[in-house]
């Protein structure tokens, strides 16, 4: 029988129609994976081909939700080197969830050399200048078996990859938001400001009860207020008012994300006045303009946001604040313009990567 087009796709990238790649897993070549015990002893780290793991039933993840994970991505230039965008950001912040989850986490050098192996593995997965991203997943689970509550005695640090384009179905069009006034997304104590895989599950029944409504995403508000902005369901967000730009404060239940905290240092830069603070859903109502942030989106504009049955659009398009916050850091993260700010890190060719494989 001859393979079907969506069979070929996920084993050559020949067969990838990079102006469509969505964001959903295109399994690639290789995935990085290394172990770790609780005592912080580390295996050497290697890679191997892409394949399904194997798990003890009574692993620390399945049974106790004892995982974290990060998302980054590359980029090609059109002279055909590759860049990162502010990996030691991701290294750190990995390092933050797995003390806060009781996990060993590897070293800055060790995550981001990691990320750099696995890039050079999957380079033909790259996509071309301006037709996405090579996403990477790096994940610490506890793969040691337990039984009685308590930290998992043996982990893994894995990393996989796929080739991506934009996050939302609506492109780099102006997505809607529902704001979520039943479920919470986080509380405070909890774990919401780090990025554990117990904080994901919780928010899809509101996310699809929202799609189901066409709606692109739910916006979350604070559990103890039921007033304040939090975050949406897979980004940070920011409200816009004439010079000022407003973005609810990290402070335990909301993500620090890395691209949040690039725009708030770029928005400075072009002369806005950033405020992190408390912002009551009423505020917003009012703003020029919304927008989101994150790894996965970038930056998406928020055309119009519904709270209790009432719909409120905002300014969008290639004049908005958004946008040129958005042009900004593209141009920095796929190498178009002089990154002034050393954000970026170029993967060189090196044999470490070769001499994994082998």
């Amino acid at each position: 029988m001859p393979e079907t087009e969506t069979l070929r796709e996920y084993k050559n990238p020949d067969y990838v129609n990079w102006d469509e790649l969505g964001f959903r897993t295109i399994p690639t070549d290789y995935m990085y994976v290394m172990k770790m015990s609780l005592d912080g002893k580390f295996s050497e780290g290697k890679l191997i081909r892409y394949k399904n793991i194997e798990l003890s039933p009574s692993s620390g993840v399945l049974n106790y939700g004892q995982g974290i994970f990060e998302g980054l991505k590359a980029y090609k230039k059109r002279d055909g080197r590759i860049l990162l965008f502010r990996p030691e950001q991701n290294a750190l912040r990995m390092q933050t969830g797995a003390q806060r989850l009781c996990m060993p986490s590897p070293t800055v050098d060790q995550f981001v050399t990691a990320v750099k192996q696995t890039v050079l593995a999957n380079k033909r997965w790259v996509p071309p200048p301006g037709k996405g991203s090579l996403y990477l997943r790096p994940l610490i689970l506890g793969t040691g078996a337990v039984l009685g509550l308590a930290p998992a005695p043996e982990y893994t640090f894995l990393i996989f990859a796929s080739p991506v384009g934009n996050y939302f179905k609506e492109g780099l069009s102006p997505i809607s938001l529902f704001v979520e006034n039943e479920f919470h997304r986080a509380t405070p104590g909890g774990t919401g400001g780090v990025k554990t895989i117990s904080n994901y599950a919780p928010v899809l029944k509101a996310q699809i009860r929202a799609k189901s409504k066409g709606f692109s995403d739910v916006l979350f508000l604070d559990s103890v207020n039921k007033r304040n902005l939090e975050e949406a369901g897979s980004c940070n967000v920011f409200i816009v008012k004439g010079n000022i730009i407003l973005t609810p404060p990290t402070e335990g239940t909301i993500l620090s994300g890395i691209t949040r905290k690039s725009i708030i240092e770029i928005a400075r830069d072009c002369g806005y006045q950033v405020e992190e603070r408390a912002i009551p859903v009423d505020e917003m109502m009012e703003a020029d303009e919304v927008f989101c942030t994150g790894t996965a989106v970038v930056v998406a504009p928020v055309g119009s946001v519904t709270y209790h049955g009432k719909r409120v659009e905002f300014k969008t398009g290639t004049q908005s604040v958004a946008q040129r916050l958005y042009r900004t850091l593209t141009s920095i993260q796929r190498g178009v313009v002089e990154d002034k700010k050393g954000w970026t890190v170029e993967i060189e060719e090196t044999s470490y990567h070769i001499r994994s494989l082998l």
